[in-house]
């Protein structure tokens, strides 16, 4: 399996976020990253395909406010980190975005997302970290994987929100449509709602997106996840939520899993891109599942006997002493255990 990973998306290195009524260490940390990459051993660095992989997907003011928002906050004289403290909602006026105060605000969904210096370069070649893993798809690859960081499937194409900035699997999918692997899919099996990556594609019928994840009615993103959202316009028919409660297990988990799995194999994808989030385990510090390691290789084999050709952009994972090895057997699962390098 090829995989993809730069170093210089260790620099996005936060300290704090704000969560249940005070402020938490940042659990989002370079030592995520430093986890799979020790784990996995081999890695090739990304080529840059530039921005336009990025502007398919995420609208062009966000990302002017991504660009420059650290920048913005310092010369505001600001000391610490740059987090959104007022939020537009319904009824709110034409938005006025003198104020880094009001972009922060108008381009986030929460405040647990902050933006350091670091930020944007590395949200950057995790994006290109994708990118690459499909191009290695349309090379030949029979799968790839992409360690982004920091993480995407909770940014639309407009907001940054749960740790993430630019949505991976998104700009991966729209990518593998323009290079001819399509119909895609996007299946999510992160612990959270991939709301961004949703969001996206709600009224796109040429992908199709699958998510199985905490129910949102006890668990972020809470807005978004309900199995009632079945996509808008042209995209009706073409997202399936499968909310599980907390607690579950592999053996409540496998039923969904193969249900997604035929979904997708129904609605006729060709290419599939898989947000992996491996706080589904049981020892996850900001997760409520029951997974234990070696259901992670189950959980690869099932989808790599789906057959069809996968890059797999990794989402969340917050266990860090064990997430290399998490993420290890998902991906030699993928493979038939033959190595995920």
């Amino acid at each position: 399996m090829r995989c993809f990973f730069d170093d210089r998306q260790l620099a996005h290195a936060p300290g704090r976020e704000f969560h249940n009524g005070g402020w938490a260490v940042h659990a989002e940390t370079p030592g995520r990253a430093r986890s799979i990459a020790d784990a996995l051993g081999r890695w090739e660095a990304p080529r840059d395909h530039g921005a336009e992989p990025i502007a398919a997907v995420h609208d062009a003011r966000y990302l002017a406010f991504l660009r420059t928002a650290w920048d913005d906050w310092v010369r505001e004289g600001r000391e610490g980190e740059a987090i959104g403290y007022a939020f537009p909602v319904r009824h709110r006026r034409a938005l006025d975005l003198t104020r880094i105060d009001a972009r922060l605000g108008a381009f986030s969904m929460d405040a647990s997302t902050p933006i350091t210096a670091g930020s944007w370069d590395a949200a950057y070649w995790g994006a290109q970290c994708a990118v690459s893993a499909v191009e290695a798809l349309v090379e030949g690859a029979r799968n790839s994987f992409a360690l982004c960081r920091p993480p995407g499937h909770h940014a639309g194409a407009d907001y940054l929100g749960g740790y993430c900035f630019l949505n991976n699997a998104a700009i991966a999918a729209r990518r593998a449509t323009a290079r001819g692997l399509g119909p895609v899919a996007v299946l999510d099996v992160d612990y959270h709602h991939g709301n961004g990556t949703q969001d996206i594609f709600l009224s796109d019928g040429s992908v199709f997106f699958a998510s199985i994840h905490a129910d949102p009615r006890t668990d972020y993103p809470f807005y978004w996840g309900h199995g009632d959202e079945r996509g808008e316009g042209a995209g009706t028919g073409a997202t399936l939520n499968l909310p599980l409660p907390r607690g579950t297990d592999w053996a409540a988990y496998r039923p969904a899993l193969a249900q997604a799995l035929a979904a997708i194999a129904d609605w006729g994808a060709r290419t599939l891109v898989v947000s992996f989030g491996a706080d589904t385990y049981a020892h996850d510090p900001i997760a409520g599942f029951a997974l234990e390691t070696g259901d992670f290789a189950e959980m690869g084999r099932m989808i790599g006997a789906a057959g069809l050709p996968a890059a797999i952009v990794m989402e969340g994972g917050y266990a860090v002493e064990a997430l290399g090895t998490n993420v290890a057997a998902f991906l030699s699962g993928v493979e038939g255990d033959e190595g995920a390098t």
